[in-house]
């Protein structure tokens, strides 16, 4: 079993690589390489490196996002499930400003994305359930959603082609 990546930067979004693992399977199952800090670390600024990871498990419907910040760099996955990943370019000065890229991520089409900072990055879950995992770098410590900038799911002005009309969201996805 090999673990290779084929890393490419995205057409639409400069900035953002969509990197799709190796995956080994045969009866029993699947099993794929998420991160090898050699292979990956060329894609981050000199010196940043990854410093801690989150997972969130949401139910079908569930709708997280858009929410960014200015500093950190997030490497997403589904680890189990299926969803539709959603990246907004709301760096003021990109020539791709609001513009989105959407990507289905699923055990058959599995892919992690890197998203630089002053991104938007949302998920909608399409199967019963998802496992969602973010691997982080940043410069200083971390903080949490008090530093975060939140866009309304549905704002008119990005336009987003959601898979759903009507999901599930927290109080601050609502407003």
């Amino acid at each position: 079993m090999s673990i290779e990546f084929r890393i490419q930067e995205s057409a639409e979004i400069g900035g953002v690589y969509i990197i799709e693992p190796s995956v080994f399977k045969d009866f029993r199952g699947s099993i794929w390489t998420s991160f090898l800090q050699e292979e990956l670390k060329i894609l981050l600024p000199e010196n940043l490196v990854f410093k801690h990871d989150k997972f969130s498990i949401s139910k079908n419907n569930v709708l997280r996002g858009i929410h960014g910040d200015e500093k950190s760099w997030k490497l997403v996955t589904c680890v189990f499930g299926e969803i539709q990943q959603v990246i907004v370019d709301l760096r003021r000065k990109s020539p791709t400003y609001k513009k989105w890229q959407s990507f289905i991520i699923s055990p058959d089409k599995q892919k992690l994305v890197l998203i630089p900072p002053s991104m938007g990055n949302g998920f909608y879950v399409k199967s019963p359930q998802a496992v969602y995992h973010y691997k982080l770098a940043y410069n200083g410590d971390y903080f949490d959603s008090n530093k975060q900038f939140s866009i309304k799911w549905n704002d008119a002005s990005i336009g987003v082609n959601w898979l759903t009309s009507n999901p599930i969201l927290s109080d601050r996805d609502s407003y």
